[in-house]
């Protein structure tokens, strides 16, 4: 299969590699998981890298990964721990977790002093997979530091990429290692890839993008790239309530980003873009919920001086979607061939504004696997689909939240570009 970068480059893959036998291969994963005391909440992207690693098990390659976990508050962690780390955000848990699926024991290696683990990785047997602790606890990683991307090459012979969530990084384990080494995308980089592209660069029309969320400052990027190719945009959460807010719309305390005006203006009317019909109006705490028509929207200003969060609870905003527009989404939803879905389209954690996103991720669902191509992705599109047990009828749940975004808005990716052939 041949992989394309932003349509129109190609990148390097690991399948092009012909004898990994007996080469240690540095990897670069994503193991930026949920952990509590010591027990992980959600191993949805260890198993998504299970594919690379088999397959350089297979090859009889030596496997050495690296991830990051969390944000130390200082190097070395700063608090608690051996060599002052910080136990909280250690890797430790993962790479138990990781052991249980490859059902062989996945040694952590600690990152104090990098230099002193060649010895045990030549002795390596091929096919033995280890683990370096958190990148991060290494002042260097966020400081894409030449001194520690030296000694991160110096452990291997091969370098992949396989953690597409971590390819928008300027960092010394995505980027400033593949100075040294031969790099090649790993097998979950190229299907997360191969699978934007099928959004980007060759779409089976109509090409239905759902794109939501509260940070308007990374979705009007996407909603900009997108209008090149997409037949209609569904447009929910931040943007929607700042185009209303430029239209002279009363909003209330709704999400707006005032920096956004002009460009709400110009592209959130485009005739592309499917606004909502009708919104959810309420309280933060989902009090006083009610369904308004778009064109009688007229929320009175937030109140000046509620001190208590029960006065703050008092001041009204758009959080939802309504009925009306849900089934307008379905509409196009239902005739869609390819079909992308970024954001939620309101408040989902809190009840009763749960309903529009929960809508999106059912009619995506039943849309994805075979009637049309469905990528979804961001942190909470994510979430959401998780919680409705839908992740697996989706034809591609993207692990990489701003590096989709990135891509989505046409972005070049700091770590693609050394995979460049």
């Amino acid at each position: 299969m041949t992989l394309w970068y932003n349509n129109s480059v190609k990148i390097k893959s690991i399948h092009q590699v012909k004898n990994l036998a007996n080469k240690n291969v540095l990897v670069r994963a994503d193991f930026n998981v949920p952990i509590k005391g010591g027990k992980i909440l959600d191993n949805y992207k260890i198993k998504k890298s299970l594919a690379t690693i088999k397959f350089l098990i297979e090859k009889r390659a030596k496997v050495i990964l690296v991830s990051h976990l969390g944000r130390p508050a200082l190097p070395y962690g700063g608090q608690g721990g051996p060599n002052g780390l910080d136990k909280k955000l250690s890797l430790k848990p993962v790479a138990i977790e990781l052991g249980k699926f490859l059902q062989k024991t996945v040694s952590l290696l600690d990152v104090t002093n990098l230099a002193k683990h060649k010895i045990k990785l030549e002795s390596l047997l091929p096919g033995a997979v280890v683990m370096l602790e958190n990148i991060r606890f290494l002042a260097g990683e966020e400081a894409n530091s030449e001194k520690l991307s030296k000694e991160l090459a110096g452990l291997a012979d091969i370098f992949v990429l396989d953690g597409f969530a971590v390819a928008h990084r300027k960092s010394a384990s995505v980027c400033g290692v593949v100075k040294y080494l031969p790099a090649y995308a790993g097998l979950l980089l190229e299907a997360e890839i191969a699978g934007l592209n099928r959004a980007l660069k060759s779409p089976r029309k109509p090409l239905v993008v759902v794109l939501g969320g509260a940070k308007i400052e990374t979705k009007m990027p996407v909603l900009k790239n997108l209008l090149k190719t997409a037949s209609y945009v569904l447009l929910g959460g931040g943007l929607v309530n700042t185009y209303l807010w430029a239209k002279g719309k009363k909003v209330g305390v709704s999400l707006i980003n005032k920096n956004f005006k002009k460009d709400a203006l110009r592209f959130c009317g485009k005739s592309k873009v499917i606004l909502p019909v009708d919104v959810i109006v309420g309280a933060p705490d989902g009090r006083f919920a009610k369904a308004v028509d778009v064109n009688d929207l007229n929320i009175p200003p937030p109140r000046r001086g509620a001190a208590s969060e029960a006065a703050k609870n008092i001041n009204l905003g758009i959080f939802d979607i309504g009925p009306k527009t849900i089934k307008l989404f379905a509409r196009y939803i239902k005739k869609s061939q390819t079909l992308v879905w970024n954001g939620a389209v309101g408040f989902f954690e809190q009840h009763p504004y749960e309903y529009g996103t929960y809508s999106m991720a059912r009619l995506m669902a039943a849309r994805s696997r075979g009637k049309a191509f469905g990528i979804a992705g961001g942190g909470e599109t994510i979430e959401v689909l998780k919680k409705l047990r839908l992740l697996d009828d989706v034809d591609l749940a993207s692990t990489g939240g701003g590096s989709m975004l990135e891509y989505l808005s046409g972005n070049k990716l700091p770590g693609m570009q050394s995979l460049m052939k």
